[in-house]
């Protein structure tokens, strides 16, 4: 069974980043898509300091710059009195090369990676292939796929990375438990270009609102505002999707008298889960398939772009020899990681408290954050993730 080839399932921006770093090394890949093309998905846009400093290496990043948005800052508002803390990435400048966060779709990361991978005789691409079953043994792995018109066919590598999102048919032909809980909320993403800039004084491009009652995020790109926005979770589908519905939510956030253009709307809802392993004999786990959590913050797409180059860097030394217990540490940092935005997830839901008494005093604790300089740092390390890399250098 053995063979000198990285399968990778899943063409989303963690297997393609997984692939772009394995192919450096002069690695073969295959990566399968169950697609028949790259998918246009707008659900991530935010891409932290420490990943623009990670994807840097593919050559990638200026272009993302050309299309993205620059946001050096990010606001907690209350909905009423308007700003309560901004937070600048500018003082991290000693920490990153990129002292901001970067608002962009993610599927135009994974459209220039797929361009220039596809350009590399190393890797190989496979579409409209959906992974059905995996088998291994001491020296291999075969994946097995499920084609349109009904056949199958296997596939044969070294290692099997599993980056085939939350319901990763790689992770449950493995047999790894996914443990964890469904959030009680359901999540409405919506994507217009009205802008919310010269409407609401003030306002940074990425912004947490709320008041006693309810929340809502507004994240800025390029050409258009995000907004997340957290509807009744009994509410019928239908009658939430519905579009007399989502433009009485958007007037909600802010009345105009005259409707919403929509660009984009997707309702879902949150899991918080961390797979039971990472590693399992010669599958591995990486991205969604190993875990999701809350949408707020955008951990997610980081902490899978950040599972993506660790992975590739200790499947690359043991494709030169060292032991497979190497990616034993892998599974260690990056399901600590994990845990931990799992975690962060809960106390995020938290923190809309109606009761006045807290209200004032979590917002009391935010302004004395932002003005605080070692405090205000320790935010930002926190929340851009570096901190949390850091921590897990010690991790052996």
């Amino acid at each position: 069974m053995k063979a000198q080839r990285i399968l990778i399932a899943g063409a989303g921006p963690v297997g393609l980043v997984a692939a772009a770093a394995l192919a450096e090394d002069g690695i073969r890949v295959t990566i399968v898509e169950a697609e028949r093309e790259l998918p246009d998905d707008l659900r991530a846009s935010t891409f932290h300091p420490p990943t623009l400093d990670m994807l840097e290496r593919f050559g990638v990043v200026p272009a993302l710059l050309a299309v993205g948005r620059v946001c050096p800052t990010w606001q907690v508002r209350d909905r009423a009195a308007g700003p309560v803390a901004t937070f600048d990435l500018g003082r991290l400048r000693d920490e990153t090369r990129h002292p901001y966060r970067l608002q962009c779709e993610q599927w135009r990361l994974t459209r220039l990676l797929r361009d220039r991978l596809a350009a590399r005789g190393e890797v190989e691409f496979v579409y409209d292939a959906r992974a059905t079953g995996v088998r291994q043994d001491a020296d291999g792995v075969v994946l097995t796929v499920a084609r349109a018109d009904g056949s199958t066919e296997e596939l044969a590598g070294a290692f099997l990375i599993g980056a085939d999102g939350a319901r990763s048919a790689v992770r449950q032909a493995a047999g790894i438990g996914f443990a964890g809980m469904a959030a009680p909320e359901v999540y409405l993403a919506l994507s217009t270009p009205f802008a919310f800039q010269e409407a609401i004084p003030g306002l940074a491009d990425i912004a947490h609102v709320s008041d006693p009652e309810d929340w809502f995020v507004l994240l800025r790109t390029r050409l258009l505002w995000q907004l997340l926005l957290p509807p009744d979770p009994a509410e019928p589908g239908e009658r939430m999707m519905s579009e007399s519905r989502l433009q009485a939510r958007l007037q909600e956030v802010l009345p105009t008298g005259t409707a919403y253009e929509l660009r984009h709307r997707t309702a879902y809802r949150v899991h918080e889960r961390v797979a039971e392993r990472y590693v399992a004999g010669r599958v591995l786990l990486a991205g969604d398939a190993a875990h999701v959590s809350h949408p707020l913050g955008g951990m997610g797409m980081n902490g899978g772009l950040h599972d993506a180059i660790n992975l590739a860097a200790r499947l690359a030394a043991v494709c030169r020899g060292e032991p497979v217990a190497t990616l034993g540490r892998y599974e260690r940092q990056r399901r600590q990681a994990a845990l931990g935005l799992v975690q962060d997830g809960v106390l995020r839901r938290r923190r809309n408290r109606r009761d006045p008494a807290a209200r004032a005093a979590y917002h009391a604790g935010l302004r004395a954050t932002e003005q605080d300089p070692a405090r205000h740092r320790a935010h930002l390390l926190q929340a851009s993730m570096i901190r949390s890399l850091h921590e897990l250098e010690a991790v052996a």
